[in-house]
């Protein structure tokens, strides 16, 4: 049975960046989790802000009824424009019913791999 009303529709991630390179078995890399605990599928828009250039908007997503995709944000594309590596970025995530979302990113640029993940910041709406 879904879990109705379980999480928000607006979701920010305040600090991105995928790193430009990686050392050993592991490729640096950044996801973004969205958990759709809904009976219907969630319709996904994904927005990526940058400190010197335009947006890259309404990046769309699908996550199936109660279902977690993990996207990786190096493979959202919009019109040809992806997020380049090494340029800080923030993303807003928005769905048309309530999902969960954690952001991770994966810095293997060292030997000695690093792994962060947190809970993206819900905006009541």
């Amino acid at each position: 049975m879904a879990v109705q009303n379980k999480g928000e529709t607006h979701w920010i991630i305040p600090d991105g960046f995928i790193p430009p390179e990686s050392s050993g078995k592991q490729t640096s890399h950044e996801s973004i989790c969205v958990l759709n605990m809904q009976e219907t599928t969630a319709n996904v828009s994904v927005t990526a802000y940058f400190e010197d250039r335009e947006p890259l908007k309404d990046i769309k997503v699908q996550v199936q009824a109660e279902r977690a995709s993990h996207i990786r944000t190096a493979s959202l594309e919009k019109d040809g424009r992806t997020i380049p590596e090494n340029v800080p970025y923030a993303i807003a995530v928005e769905s048309d019913v309530p999902v969960v979302v954690q952001y991770s990113r994966l810095d293997s640029t060292q030997p000695e791999l690093a792994l962060m993940s947190t809970m993206a910041y819900p905006l009541n709406t």
